[in-house]
């Protein structure tokens, strides 16, 4: 009987070292992918909005609750590979929306290498003309696409999912500068808020400020890179955001963020992150709350 015993507990471990090495009681964490960013189909039901760091231009993605993306212009044309290596980092397979906000190469440049890559649900794209090779690089990868351009403007909303909405807030009128033509989007999660600005300049904010715009955010993509012909005083008051982000390269040959820009946002007391500093930088909200996290 002793040997019986024996032999059964032996017998027992063997099983129950094999059930743990096979996963069948033992819960294992599959690695997070770099900078510790969640994939969108496992976003813990809080919206993100990432800052992705392309230099000296622009790029925001946006994940729901429910996994729903949103990509709001993609950097410079020699970032191509950069934006398909974030969207695999962020476990990107399909894009619902893709907005470019105006035909600047900083901020359209990688669009095409992602539309040739990546499922597009719709796209947005201003009224605004360039004759640009980059312009036409876009505008043919939407056609193989078999896509259909959207215009940007002001008065367009949808619902990214049930508790996310999206309004687009400029531009309200045609401008001889493609800037102004920027298309401003604001993300509404419960109590938190988003304010995307693209390049939009003074002429486009005033034109939102004289509309009585709600423009009010937590968070404001300051314009332009930081450039003192955005983010008007007046502006910047009535949005009244806690945070503001700056897409800017380092040591970039536009003297890019201002002082005079940087010095208005510290008079508001709102707190600054840069990509030029920080890398990519993640805003992820609750619904109540908006939270920060940078590359470094």
């Amino acid at each position: 009987m002793k040997t019986s015993k024996i032999a059964t507990l032996l017998l027992t471990g063997v099983i129950t070292a094999l059930l743990i090495l096979s996963g069948c009681s033992l819960e294992i964490n599959p690695a997070a992918p770099e900078n510790n960013s969640t994939p969108a189909s496992t976003s813990g039901g809080n919206l993100r909005v990432v800052f992705l760091d392309v230099g000296q231009g622009a790029s925001q993605l946006i994940i729901s609750p429910s996994g729903k993306t949103m990509l709001i212009d993609a950097g410079n044309n020699d970032k191509e590979e950069l934006m398909l290596q974030y969207m695999e980092q962020f476990g990107i397979t399909k894009l619902d929306t893709v907005i470019g906000t105006h035909p600047d190469a900083d901020h359209i440049g990688g669009l095409d290498a992602v539309i040739n890559h990546i499922p597009v649900g719709r796209i947005y794209m201003p009224k605004a003309q360039a004759n640009t090779k980059t312009f036409e690089s876009v505008l043919r990868a939407v056609k193989n696409a078999k896509l259909k351009v959207q215009t940007a403007k002001a008065g367009i909303s949808w619902d990214m999912d049930d508790e996310v909405h999206v309004d687009m807030l400029a531009p309200r009128k045609s401008y001889d500068d493609s800037n102004n033509m920027s298309a401003v989007v604001k993300i509404t999660y419960g109590r938190t808020s988003f304010l995307l600005t693209g390049d939009a300049e003074a002429d486009s904010e005033r034109d939102m400020l004289d509309a009585g715009t709600d423009l009010q955010a937590d968070v404001m993509l300051v314009g332009h890179h930081g450039s003192k012909s955005s983010t008007t005083l007046a502006f910047l008051k009535r949005v009244h955001p806690k945070y503001a982000v700056i897409q800017v390269g380092a040591d970039n040959t536009y003297g890019h963020p201002k002082s005079v820009i940087l010095n208005r946002l510290k008079q508001q007391d709102v707190k600054v992150y840069r990509n030029d500093l920080q890398g990519t930088i993640e805003a992820e909200s609750n619904g109540q709350k908006v939270t920060f996290r940078t590359e470094r």
